[in-house]
């Protein structure tokens, strides 16, 4: 059984992973898009979107851990849809066009059921209504010996460290202030859930922490 793990997760220097009013044209938030410079101009994101090029270095390095290695994939409800309520638009599937950039299987939280969709390049949006316990019992179950990523957004990444459930968490902290938005780590102990830093490292972009148990 592999790891569960966090990994790429862009907060700003004051703590916030995402940006107020998400909306179609902020799926982050406002400012949101902000947080990920470190990570826009790596090998690693231009071969995601098709581009030629991208920087190679540290930024490089954690970009390509945070999508290497994992056979299925977590996200809350808001990493999939800016709708809440009821499934009404159908037709919907998720921020990324056709082909969207886990090629795993990706478990969506949510309250309400929807038929599992099937996409390009090996993705299938799975809906899971029973919690976070079981989403990662059925993320588990299709990794096999692979990594499961939670892959966000803050209130998912929450839910799990709270519960002990994440082995390694990597921040990349973007030196942006927000003022507002969703903090990651507000509230949570994480000395007292077993969390402690093994890695820094700090390039013009971000500073790296990855936390484990």
């Amino acid at each position: 059984m592999g790891q569960v793990r966090v990994a790429g997760f862009s907060i700003s220097l004051d703590g916030y992973g995402a940006g107020p009013e998400q909306s179609l044209e902020a799926p982050l938030g406002r400012r949101g898009n902000e947080l990920h410079g470190w990570f826009v101009g790596t090998k690693t994101f231009k071969t995601m979107v098709g581009a030629p090029g991208g920087s190679d270095g540290v930024d490089e390095s954690f970009a390509h851990r945070s999508m290497d290695g994992f056979g299925a994939f977590i996200l809350g409800r808001n990493m999939f849809t800016p709708e809440r309520g009821p499934w009404l638009d159908q037709d919907w599937k998720g921020w990324w066009g056709d082909n969207p950039p886990y090629h795993a299987p990706t478990f969506i939280l949510s309250h309400a059921p929807r038929e599992p969709i099937t996409m390009e390049g090996g993705t299938t949006f799975h809906f899971v209504t029973e919690g976070i316990h079981a989403a990662l019992e059925h993320a588990r179950a299709a990794a096999g010996t692979l990594d499961v990523k939670i892959g966000g957004g803050v209130a998912t990444v929450r839910q799990y460290l709270q519960a002990g459930l994440i082995d390694e968490l990597h921040v990349a902290v973007s030196p942006v202030l927000l003022g507002q938005g969703e903090a990651l780590f507000a509230g949570l102990d994480l000395p007292a859930l077993g969390y402690r830093v093994i890695e820094t490292t700090t390039t013009e972009l971000a500073m790296h922490v990855v936390i484990g148990r």
